[in-house]
């Protein structure tokens, strides 16, 4: 199965998911999409859910390397800062991914299920010991951990209305704009 066939197809499938929805997309509707017969696309992917849980997994993947590298970083006003550009960029550079990620891993089997809402709450819990570290050094204002990431992290979902608007601002001032705002709250 050449790679760059199943790469198209998980990519159309993103797209298709986060824009009519992951339980309202049809096999067929990929299958279209890809410019192939339904029964076809069988012979690239297991089932709906495989993309499902490829898209979601791929993205957690580049979500807990940068967490890894972000942990190596001093300070931990360089860590958030890290961490809120590194989100935005996922959410403008990979929209699709992201969203999927955000809104469909309810949709997983199971066994990708239980994975992955332990991999999330590990990633939470990380973002919170960093505030917690800069509470602690006295370089953030005394906030609950918790407040902080759902702040990022839905500031950074808010983007969803940027993808839809005209785009009067472009990446770059969005991005440098969010994280003035989120920093400015939180440092001392």
């Amino acid at each position: 199965m050449p790679n760059s066939r199943k790469k198209t197809i998980t990519e159309v499938s993103a797209h298709l998911f986060r824009s009519k929805g992951y339980t309202a997309t049809s096999m067929r509707d990929i299958a279209d999409a890809v410019g192939m017969e339904a029964a076809s696309l069988y012979n690239h992917i297991k089932s709906k859910n495989d993309l499902l849980q490829t898209i979601v997994f791929n993205i957690s993947k580049i979500c807990n390397e940068h967490m890894a590298y972000i942990l190596t970083l001093q300070s931990p006003v360089e860590q958030i800062e890290s961490i809120i550009r590194f989100h935005i960029k996922l959410m403008v550079k990979h929209y699709d991914f992201y969203f999927v990620m955000t809104h469909d891993w309810k949709n997983l089997a199971d066994a990708d299920l239980a994975d992955f809402v332990v991999q999330r709450r590990t990633y939470v819990k990380s973002m919170e010991d960093i505030v917690q570290k800069g509470i602690d050094k006295k370089s953030f204002k005394p906030v609950i951990p918790y407040v902080v990431v759902l702040n990022i992290l839905s500031s950074v979902m808010g983007l969803e209305f940027w993808h839809m608007s005209k785009k009067k601002y472009n990446e770059q001032e969005m991005e440098d704009h969010i994280v003035l705002h989120l920093l400015s709250g939180l440092l001392k």
